[in-house]
């Protein structure tokens, strides 16, 4: 059997598998998702860099999502836009361990920074008075750096475990980018502690911080209880409802994904969610945290009005 062992210098991703008319129905609409979120995030990034109004811990963290937005929407996207129109769908092994490798830094790092961000919201509400001595600059790019360290050091203890193996099953990735799961499954060696790592990872990564988060929520939640005005409950209410409501979307899709056990429909499914982390939530995160806010809105109002002059 070893001796049918060999290294895969290419891959071929299998993507949807639709009739040709829909994948080119797919192909604009797509684009025209991946075009708004990359307008959308860009310009959020743009606007808390120019205006020293939105240069706060919450702004900071915010310009980070973005970040992390543009860059793994860019990651996988445009390679599954050419795969819609080509019957070409091949990718050289190292691209694909590339791409394996960048989407699972910026996947960590962005739930890794939704848990600071959540932090950071639980500070202004729940302590208001210590926000500025707690919630410091210092603070803020230590978190920062902590979240991208992990995030990288993470993708490359999986993508090392993954380049241990061999591959000779088949090259055909069931998936429409090179996702570990679906990579993983082509292997011939044991698997078995990748699989290990992987579910570890799901709990540290997503178990534990969720937790956080909705531990940080149980406070907010109980903070906002005992603010006597309504305005202002419901001003405090208004700034956690939305960044809770995608922490759940964005965490409960990957729980659902790395920790449910196999199905024989769980690859169909899978990718379906990942068209969530690709497409949906590079839009969300921009259009749900910053362009409903009302700051956002007055400097994008000034920056606008400084252009017509």
């Amino acid at each position: 059997m070893k001796g049918n062992w060999s290294w895969a210098t290419e891959f071929v991703l299998l993507g949807f598998q639709l009739s040709a008319e829909t994948e080119v129905l797919l192909f604009w609409v797509f684009s025209l998702l991946y075009t708004f979120s990359l307008l959308a995030n860009g310009m959020i990034f743009a606007l808390i860099c120019l205006d020293q109004r939105l240069h706060t811990p919450m702004y900071y963290f915010l310009s980070h999502l973005a970040i992390i937005d543009i860059f793994y929407a860019s990651n996988n996207v445009p390679k599954m836009l050419a795969n819609l129109v080509t019957q070409k769908r091949a990718i050289s092994f190292v691209p694909c361990i590339m791409q394996t490798f960048l989407y699972l830094v910026f996947a960590h790092t962005e739930c890794l920074i939704l848990v600071a961000m959540s932090y950071d919201r639980y500070v202004a509400i729940c302590h208001p008075l210590h926000y500025t001595v707690i919630m410091s600059w210092t603070v803020c790019t230590v978190l920062a750096t902590m979240c991208w360290s992990c995030g990288f050091i993470i993708a490359l203890i999986h993508v090392l475990l993954l380049l241990r193996l061999p591959f000779c099953k088949s090259w055909e990735i069931n998936h429409f980018f090179c996702e570990l799961l679906s990579v993983l499954k082509l292997a011939c060696g044991d698997t078995w502690l990748n699989k290990v790592i992987i579910f570890a990872d799901s709990v540290f990564i997503l178990v534990g911080p969720l937790c956080l988060v909705l531990v940080s929520y149980t406070h907010i939640l109980w903070a906002i209880l005992k603010i006597q005005s309504g305005e202002g409950r419901r001003k405090a209410f208004s700034t956690c409802s939305s960044h809770l409501c995608v922490v759940g979307l964005y965490f409960g899709c990957a729980m659902v994904v790395y920790m449910v056990p196999d199905a024989s429909q769980q690859g169909e499914k899978n990718k379906i969610l990942s068209l969530f982390y690709n497409l949906f939530n590079p839009l969300l995160n921009p259009l749900i945290y910053s362009l409903r806010n009302a700051q956002v809105k007055d400097a994008l109002g000034r920056v606008l009005q400084v252009r017509s002059r």
